[in-house]
């Protein structure tokens, strides 16, 4: 792997690598010891993303260090995470001195107090007990009370403000420019992209890119770039901008550059609200259908077939979007008014305030842009949109508002435009990019045609330390409620034969009926089922219980599919309830399958078979995460035996023993003797 990826960074162009490294390669040790002298040597910069700020840290505080200690190598290593992760202390200093009344209005009010926490934060980062990041706050904090005290680009004085000296996001920013390694995450990455490149992470022409747990970034660029907009909640938002733009004028004593825009947003916001009512109109005569989303009120939902919205709709949004295009004008030119008077530009009767206005007008800026780009793209033409790239768009309506939708279905497109083609090298790796024993899948989401694929197998010994089990079962899974029954009558024997267990289901109606009927057998004193209380707590409270001997056992969802690591006897059993096919009914998965219709393939076999095997990988990659651990995977679903891609999807997966046939009754363990048919 080392020198897979040296050879690709210092060779010709194109320097891009994929390489499937299976768990316990070492993969970031490689990647590190092949990119930093080749870095350094080339008078690069090397920008490591990963997929999570958990795992950011990860290689931040463990990695490398480790590495730098035992590898001789000398560089400068340091965390780059988004403003949104850094408290700011003007928000917060206004907060606790009372000064919110310019934002009353702007933002979703939350109902809950949480002046203790804004205190305390105020007081550890003046002791020096917290640095200000939101990931080393450990007490936790509410979404809502964070919102508050942090900022974006918008609502930054940078060096005007009074706090600049002890931002915590300017510290750690000026810890950029001396480092030789930049760990950043997918999400910074992907918003640095949307700003050009180079305006918090270095230019890409000057870094060298490894993409850590990369599977994950077509998905992540898919959800960045989407454009969404809730219509009631933006016609009720305009009574609030008026409010706001007269305020402003006011505070500011007047002048008459803020008096003309207050007076013009006045016709522009009645325009905005009559065009997003006509909008609404247009959107009641579409043809819902009902769809129910997991903790959500239930919702209606109506796909536009090729991305295409009807003619109507698409008039009624450009309607709307002329006003709100006015709007952003007018707000982005009291943003840029703000600076001028902090600046000492103008002559306004209290310029001093203007810095406190910067947040709330660049709160509202920011939600006009969003609006507005939602109501364009939906406006255009067809032939417009797909010169522009494809895209799917839909409607969804609950019982509170109605929001329309627009996402990017080939992010490759993107990536490859403005990511791959201009970073001098780029190196994209994980434990699983290959789907069906191919890259084609990955390649064709991220936009790598040109990039070069290698797998590097795992060196741990699968046939001896797991097995396979897929026991006799009678219902097909598309029988939601035999297939239930069946998984119901297995499961309590199956969890008895390990003292600890991850069942992963794939839907919150099966993992629901399946607690319900457990409900009076012994099951659940040892189960936690997903819902019941956060993420965090479940994993918490299961290795509490199986440090002190008892019996555990998790249930739950995609979420614990992956990125969850449970080594030795935290997990000894994998229950998969049913294979990891898409939900069929998924907005974007259908305009995916779609369109690969209309290029006449195949979309059941060459998207949505692939997509399950990967994730079917990545549900069965918990079990084995050391060279001392042994287990065993149980899968409830017959259909890896009887569809003519059952096959397929076997023979993705590691080399684990197998069972099929039967239920294995005997407890695992190193060289453990298969039960019932055995397929080698």
């Amino acid at each position: 792997m080392i020198a897979h990826i040296a050879r690709s960074c210092a060779g010709e162009p194109p320097r891009l690598a994929a390489i499937e490294a299976g768990t316990g390669t070492g993969k970031t040790v490689a990647y590190c010891l092949a990119t930093i002298p080749v870095a350094q040597a080339l008078e690069k910069t090397l920008v490591i993303a990963s997929a999570t700020v958990a795992l950011q840290e990860q290689i931040v505080d463990r990695d490398l260090p480790d590495l730098a200690e035992g590898s001789g190598l000398e560089f400068k290593f340091v965390l780059a995470k988004g403003r949104g992760r850094y408290l700011c202390l003007k928000r917060l200093d206004q907060i606790l001195n009372g000064e919110r009344q310019q934002e009353l209005g702007l933002s979703e009010a939350s109902m809950v107090d949480h002046s203790l926490v804004w205190r305390q934060m105020m007081r550890d980062f003046g002791d020096g007990r917290w640095n200000g990041e939101l990931d080393t706050w450990e007490a936790g904090v509410e979404d809502a009370a964070w919102r508050g005290v942090t900022t974006d680009h918008r609502g930054c004085a940078n060096r005007k403000c009074g706090f600049y000296a002890q931002c915590p996001f300017f510290k750690a920013r000026h810890a950029l420019g001396d480092a030789d390694v930049i760990v950043a995450n997918h999400d910074l990455l992907l918003t640095d992209y949307a700003f050009g490149g180079g305006v918090v992470l270095p230019a890409p022409e000057s870094s060298i890119l490894v993409v850590d747990e990369a599977h994950h970034l077509p998905d992540k660029t898919q959800r960045h770039f989407a454009l969404s907009a809730r219509l009631g909640a933006t016609a009720a938002w305009t009574e609030q901008l008026n409010a706001l733009a007269g305020t402003l004028a006011q505070r500011m004593g007047r002048p008459e550059v803020l008096e003309r825009i207050a007076k013009g947003l006045v016709p522009d916001c009645e325009a905005l609200k009559a065009g997003m009512e006509t909008l609404g109109a247009a959107v009641a005569q579409l043809p819902f259908a009902d769809r129910f989303r997991a903790g959500d009120a239930p919702t209606e939902v109506c796909r536009f077939p090729h991305g295409q919205v009807t003619p109507g709709l698409a008039e009624a949004a450009g309607m709307a979007a002329a006003p709100l295009a006015r709007i952003n004008g007018a707000l982005a030119e009291v943003q840029e008014l703000l600076r001028k008077a902090m600046d000492g530009d103008s002559d306004w009767a209290n310029p001093l305030e203007a810095e406190d206005w910067l947040a709330p007008v660049g709160q509202a800026e920011a939600r006009a842009a969003a609006a507005r780009a939602l109501l364009e793209d939906y406006s255009r033409t067809s032939n417009e949109a797909a010169a522009e790239g494809r895209m799917a768009r839909w409607a969804g309506r609950t019982e509170q508002d109605v929001e329309l939708v627009s996402a990017p279905i080939e992010p490759g497109q993107l990536l490859s435009e403005h990511l791959w083609s201009r970073c001098h090298a780029a190196v994209a790796t994980s434990a699983t990019l290959t789907a069906l024993g191919r890259f084609d899948r990955f390649f064709e989401r991220a936009g790598l045609d040109e990039a070069q694929g290698v797998q590097i197998s795992s060196p741990f010994d699968y046939p001896n330390i797991a097995v396979l089990s897929v026991p006799k079962m009678d219902a097909d899974p598309k029988d939601v409620d035999g297939h239930t029954a069946e998984v119901v009558g297995l499961l309590p024997e199956l969890l008895a034969l390990e003292p600890s267990a991850l069942v992963l289901f794939t839907s919150w109606r099966q993992l629901n009926a399946v607690r319900d009927a457990l409900r009076d057998t012994g099951v659940l004193e040892a189960g936690q089922f997903q819902g019941e209380r956060s993420k965090q707590a479940m994993l918490k409270r299961h290795r509490r219980r199986v440090d002190a001997g008892e019996p555990s056992y998790l249930l739950g969802l995609a979420s614990f599919a992956e990125g969850v690591d449970l080594p030795g006897d935290y997990c000894r059993h994998v229950i998969v309830v049913k294979l990891p096919f898409a939900v069929p009914d998924d907005p974007v998965d259908q305009a995916i399958a779609e369109l690969a219709e209309s290029q006449g393939r195949n979309p059941f076999m060459e998207i949505t078979v692939p997509d399950a095997a990967l994730k079917l990988v990545q549900a069965c990659g918990r079990l084995i995460r050391d060279d001392n651990d042994h287990g065993r995977i149980t899968l409830l679903d017959k259909r890896v035996l009887t569809k003519r891609y059952g096959r397929a999807l076997l023979d993705s997966l590691p080399p684990f023993r197998r069972e099929f046939g039967g239920q294995a009754l005997a407890k695992s363990g190193p060289q453990s003797v298969p039960l019932g048919l055995v397929d080698r």
